[in-house]
């Protein structure tokens, strides 16, 4: 015969134990130290080699050289770190916490600075 009401433990339990997120807006949240956070470019650092868009699993980065960009899909990327990790001058990094959602589904993309001119005296 089942059991009548298996949930009934749990309901009770959440029904007069104190909730979680009550100091939420006050007090930021603590991430687990193993959480996945979002990927952070230093694309002042970034020499534009493009192995971090040929080791990303689900193609959510992309580089153009000629145009001197990187493109990042936040929505395709799964937070693996391979792009971290692949990257010669190390100005990938992997940022604890997340980014605050948007209204629409749109790519960050990171412009290089053009080299400065030298002047000649």
């Amino acid at each position: 015969m089942p059991k009548f009401m298996p949930f009934a433990g749990t309901m009770l339990k959440n029904l007069f134990s104190k909730p979680v997120t009550t100091s939420y807006p006050e007090k930021p949240a603590v991430y687990p130290e193993r959480s996945r956070g979002h990927v952070e470019i230093a694309v002042d650092q970034c020499i534009m080699c493009g192995l971090c868009s040929r080791n990303c699993p689900p193609r959510a980065i992309t580089v153009d050289r000629a145009a001197g960009t990187w493109t990042i899909n936040r929505f395709d990327c799964v937070q693996c770190g391979y792009c971290t990790e692949v990257c010669p001058k190390k100005c990938l990094t992997i940022i604890p916490g997340y980014q605050t959602p948007g209204t629409e589904k749109k790519e960050a993309v990171y412009h290089k600075p053009a080299p400065e001119k030298k002047e000649e005296a």
